[in-house]
């Protein structure tokens, strides 16, 4: 590994890492580990001990929309690696910290074992079987106040299948939310710009006051990602598809 030095003009020198290709490792592995080391995000991800850069992603939206109130009971679909537990846990006041506010719930459900986090309860569980959503309500002791998730299926190398796989995914979550839901609850979900967004959206305004699509600034600029956060549940879903 070698550091490449610029300089910015001011008398100063910008230091990035630029990582040598090694026999046996493919370019696009060696561009992806070079972006990583000189990626922001994922410095400061190390320096305040989360567990990776997304947890910028849920910070940086709520922020904006202030869904994650101390109090509030919290389900993370397909949770692993963690992050995202994390900043809800210190947001919502699950570990009782913050003296004279509630305190809060965060479950974390994955399809395997995720390392624990202080003050989230974690939970191996498919979403998808039939009753999960009974059970999630049970280990909640009620409905939910936010269910997000950071979830992507499995890539296949094809942009727009990836793209069709997630928009199904976060379908199911959407489904799984009417289910575990207050109202007036919050749905946050990662999605993939890609021509197929049309459902979704009619399917949330339906069941939501509010619906905002929005590409925090820790996403890359590169990815085609964003989120959907829909604010307001009505309650009784309407789930009768156009």
């Amino acid at each position: 590994m070698t550091r490449e030095r610029k300089s910015s003009g001011r008398g100063q020198r910008d230091l990035r890492v630029r990582v040598k290709s090694a026999k046996g490792r493919r370019l696009s592995s060696t561009l992806w580990l070079q972006r990583q080391l000189n990626d922001p995000y994922v410095l400061r991800a190390r320096k305040d001990g989360y567990r990776g850069r997304a947890a910028y992603k849920i910070l940086e939206l709520d922020d904006k929309y202030r869904f994650l109130v101390p109090g509030a009971r919290v389900v993370d679909l397909g949770c692993a690696p963690g992050g995202w537990l994390q900043v809800a846990v210190r947001r919502v006041n699950a570990l009782g910290e913050r003296k004279g506010k509630k305190q809060g719930t965060v479950l974390g459900i994955d399809l395997q074992e995720v390392e624990p986090v202080a003050g989230a309860e974690i939970h191996v569980l498919d979403f998808l079987e039939e009753g999960a959503d009974d059970q999630v309500k049970e280990w909640l002791g009620g409905k939910a106040d936010v269910v997000m998730s950071d979830m992507a299926a499995a890539s296949s190398g094809h942009k727009q299948t990836d793209h069709l796989r997630i928009m199904v995914l976060c379908e199911a979550a959407a489904y799984f939310a009417f289910d575990v839901l207050e109202e007036g609850g919050t749905f946050v979900a990662k999605v993939l710009a890609g021509g197929a967004e049309g459902q979704l959206q009619k399917l949330l305004k339906r069941n939501f006051t509010k619906v905002a699509n929005v590409k925090p600034p820790a996403s890359r600029a590169d990815s085609s990602e964003k989120f959907v956060v829909a604010t307001g549940f009505r309650g009784q879903a309407e789930r009768d598809q156009d």
